[in-house]
């Protein structure tokens, strides 16, 4: 059983439009959908899809489309009860596959609907081979909550893979090495934040064949207690940095279409290919092979193994890459 936790999870409102998106004009759009979301919840979903058992867990209550939608999509769920409805996501895709995404903040968790969800992973935690920890946070959940869960966890079986950004991610960062999860994966930016340097210098430089400051900033992570870290790139594919070496995979040429999920969906890759025995160079080359076929389809579909083509991935190794920095 994999176990994920989306405690801001979001019914997601997709737009894809037939032209360029103009401000301050009418744009007509050419098709639209709707899905459950946030980050865990695609986690999921990816791996539902892929025969996998997961059970997304998220507040919730009877009623709300988002458990509805999930209901629906046949996604195991545990909901925690809380105040309110999910939020709404809204997404524009034009035809370059150029995202825009307008994300609500979504609903102030009560310290009784906290509580529970605690409980309830630690919890499900038992059984659990992987606890995934994804996405934002609701609006005054304290940022190092997630620090908090991967801290209660650290006696559990199960391994445990954090996937956030900004404060939390800083949280999480400053918890280290208490709060060290066995995986963590950060985009280019959300490392370059961990690490100190200018947003877009790792996967810029990764798209000029420079992996090395990805690597020491991963390292530095390693270094403090982290298990694994996988830094997804964009079109710079993702490195894998672990103690056994560091290895870096480029995506095969796809025409993308959407990037929503993308992340998510190179996570639940990555975690497949671990349950299925992979070694880590394996397992980036599910990664990315699950992430380039999401950003290959429209809106937030998700893709099946059918639609992954890990063959075409090229997984190099980086081991001796140093940061001349």
């Amino acid at each position: 059983m994999i176990v994920t936790v989306t405690a801001n999870p979001s019914v997601d409102r997709t737009v894809t439009l037939g032209d360029r998106l103009e401000r301050g004009a009418v744009v007509r759009a050419v098709a639209s959908s709707t899905d459950p979301g946030g980050k865990g919840v695609n986690v999921a979903r990816v791996l539902c899809g892929a025969g996998l058992d997961a059970l997304a867990v998220l507040p919730g209550n009877t009623g709300d489309p988002l458990l509805t939608a999930l209901t629906a999509a046949h996604i195991e769920h545990c909901a925690v009860a809380t105040s309110g409805q999910a939020r709404t996501n809204i997404t524009v895709t034009e035809p370059d596959g150029t995202t825009t995404k307008i994300n609500e903040p979504g609903n102030p968790l009560p310290e009784s609907t906290l509580a529970a969800l605690e409980a309830e992973i630690a919890v499900r935690a038992e059984s659990a081979r992987w606890v995934v920890l994804s996405g934002s946070l609701p609006p005054g959940v304290n940022p190092g909550w997630y620090a908090d869960i991967v801290t209660m966890l650290r006696d559990a079986s199960c391994l445990v893979a954090v996937d956030t950004s900004d404060a939390p991610l800083t949280a999480l960062a400053e918890a280290l090495p208490a709060a060290a999860p066995d995986l963590i994966k950060p985009n280019g930016h959300e490392l370059a934040q961990i690490a100190g340097i200018a947003p877009d210098r790792l996967e810029s430089a990764a798209l000029a064949g420079d992996t090395s400051a990805t690597v020491a900033a991963a390292q530095r992570l390693l270094d403090e207690g982290v298990g694994a870290v996988l830094a997804t790139l964009g079109a710079a594919g993702a490195v894998l940095v672990t103690p056994a070496g560091a290895w870096h995979a480029t995506p095969p040429p796809i025409t993308a279409r959407s990037t929503v999920g993308a992340g998510d969906s190179s996570l639940a890759g990555y975690i497949s290919a671990h349950l299925a025995g992979g070694d880590p160079p394996l397992c980036l080359r599910t990664a990315v092979a699950y992430g380039s076929a999401a950003a290959a389809l429209p809106g937030t579909t998700l893709p099946t193994p059918e639609q992954v083509d890990a063959a075409s991935v090229v997984v190099t190794d980086i081991s001796t890459v140093t940061d001349p920095a």
